[in-house]
């Protein structure tokens, strides 16, 4: 509002500059942007993205499946040379065990996995997600989630949209300053030979 009644303003004010009027019309344009471009660009990237997701999470439910494995015996630990804080180490809850499971084409597998057992006893049977061969793989994504990564991404386009709003009006601005000043200087230069002297206008 304050962009449009500067426009207004500055329509027949006597003072008024070209580059006054380039930097109202700018901001003017600014927000109408703000207003409109960044949320279409944040709704347009979420609806891309959560139909990219859901189908992301069909293919990955209909590659993926929950096997039932049994362990075998405990997996030896590595001990790590030197402590990582990132992995953590004895706070980690997971487990690794050997265990073996029957893929969905009917092959036998044995192999380490992890588990959030906390005691592990050989025939206990653990949850496993594997590609139809067999191959142990992440647990397929679900829609809360594909939800959350399109809601950001989303608000991440409508932010990203905003602050090069911003910075394309702040560039125009800072380009005006600088023509400002440049006028100014020339003005100083044409006006500076009659300072001083008798019968200059003064």
């Amino acid at each position: 509002m304050r962009a449009a009644v500067g426009v207004w303003r500055w329509r027949h004010n006597p003072l008024r500059r070209n580059t006054d009027l380039v930097e109202a019309w700018a901001a003017l344009v600014a927000v109408l942007l703000l207003v409109t471009a960044a949320p279409a660009a944040g709704w347009i990237t979420g609806s891309l993205s959560d139909e990219a997701l859901r189908q992301s999470v069909r293919v990955q439910r209909q590659q993926r499946h929950a096997t039932t494995a049994t362990v075998v015996r405990p997996a030896p630990s590595p001990r790590p040379s030197s402590y990582d804080p990132e992995t953590g180490g004895a706070d980690d809850p997971r487990r690794q065990v050997v265990a073996k499971w029957t893929a969905p084409d009917g092959s036998r597998h044995t192999g380490t996995v992890s588990t959030a057992l906390r005691r592990i006893r050989p025939g206990d049977t653990v949850t496993l997600w594997t590609d139809r061969f067999g191959r142990v793989v992440h647990r397929p994504m679900d829609d809360t989630a594909a939800r959350v990564h399109a809601f950001f991404a989303g608000a991440g386009a409508a932010l990203a949209t905003g602050v090069l709003v911003e910075c394309t009006r702040r560039l125009v601005v800072w380009r005006l300053v600088r023509r400002r000043l440049a006028d100014l200087e020339r003005a100083w230069a044409a006006a500076g030979p009659d300072w001083g002297l008798t019968g200059a206008g003064s």
